[in-house]
């Protein structure tokens, strides 16, 4: 187990503010207490609160959108021990866990944690018909797009999305078949960078299908060349759009992703999957995206207009929530004494305004 989480918890459970927020006034459960519950998780468990998940966020819209993008992911989640599904993933040189996250903007719908042995787009496209059916359940006429890197390209997935008006725009690995059929757009853009050693960015797109594919489908060509040489891109999609604009607009603003899962782990500490059992992991895991659910809440509905509209949740955890102060209790009130020299009391006040409105 990692002790630095008991740690913490044992002095954190005698602390008044977390006390009144559960409605206590007596110490809360000790660190064996919460290690039974975490060995307690279950697959059911796991449903439930990804449930929750995704009927926030599907709460969230006032009306129904008209376009939901889907951003699929994984990312290494090292090991500290001899974890239940350890396993040694040749990419990132370690032992480690491979969860998969699903992200729609900044909103976070799924964190499901898997072992490193296996195919990074493993469980995919059950967790994107699962994703689609709820979401249509509420919404049945929005636009969904499926976006993915190239180990997410599975043509099976893209026949399921065709089959159900979903759309996908999906990374795919170069190979010599496809270079093949982009040699005369990468050609163009060398020719151009030889003439004014400027860098070359041409888009086109090709029809192409690999040996296993069911048909041919629309492949998008970026083909650069610059002072380090040629560098090809590919993207495999149903979506009409231009292929620059496909490119641009739509495949490369999956990386703000990156973002959101480096807040979850880095900044909630989602990495901290030291039990030895798997479902405790599991959980661990959960209630760190239970924690950047709230915290993405309260960026995205209370820090509208402030300089802390696109704070990183470590930055909000930091200037926001850890602030000292002054816990008196009694039979009749609970009074908490903050720092009249507090630098952002003018925001802390607005999100408290803004929460007792939402």
């Amino acid at each position: 187990m990692d002790t630095r989480i008991f740690n913490d918890h044992d002095s954190l459970r005698h602390d008044l503010g977390f006390q009144t927020a559960v409605n206590r006034d007596n110490e809360l459960a000790s660190p064996a207490t919460l290690c039974r519950l975490e060995n307690t998780m279950d697959r059911e468990v796991a449903v439930a609160t990804h449930r929750v998940l995704v009927e926030a966020f599907l709460d969230s819209f006032g009306k129904a959108p008209d376009e939901l993008i889907l951003d699929f992911d994984a990312t290494d989640d090292r090991v500290h021990g001899k974890q239940e599904g350890r396993f040694f993933h040749g990419y990132y040189n370690e032992y480690c866990f491979l969860p998969l996250y699903v992200f729609c903007g900044e909103q976070l719908l799924v964190s499901y944690l898997r072992q490193s042995n296996i195919d990074p787009a493993k469980h995919a496209w059950g967790i994107l018909s699962l994703l689609v059916k709820l979401i249509r359940a509420r919404f049945p006429h929005v636009k969904i797009i499926m976006r993915a890197d190239s180990g997410f390209c599975r043509w099976r997935m893209f026949r399921w999305c065709e089959r159900h008006n979903v759309h996908y725009c999906v990374g795919i690995a170069k190979n010599s078949r496809l270079l093949g059929t982009a040699k005369s757009a990468t050609d163009a853009a060398e020719k151009a960078f030889n003439q004014t050693q400027e860098k070359q960015r041409l888009f086109s797109e090709v029809c192409y299908a690999a040996e296993a594919w069911d048909k041919s489908r629309r492949i998008i060509v970026k083909a650069e060349h610059s002072e380090l040489g040629t560098n090809p891109r590919f993207v495999v999609t149903n979506l009409d759009s231009m292929p620059e604009y496909v490119y641009d607009k739509i495949y490369c603003a999956r990386g703000e992703m990156e973002n959101r899962i480096k807040e979850q782990q880095l900044g909630l500490f989602a990495d901290r999957t030291s039990c030895h059992k798997w479902w405790a992991n599991q959980f661990r895991l959960l209630l760190s995206s239970l924690a950047y659910m709230l915290i993405e809440g309260i960026r995205r509905l209370t820090l509208k207009n402030t300089e802390l509209a696109k704070a990183q949740a470590s930055t909000i955890r930091l200037k926001l929530l850890k602030i000292g102060a002054i816990v008196t209790r009694n039979t009749r009130r609970i009074r908490f004494s903050l720092a009249s020299g507090y630098p952002y009391q003018d925001i802390f006040w607005r999100v408290v305004k803004r929460l007792n409105t939402a």
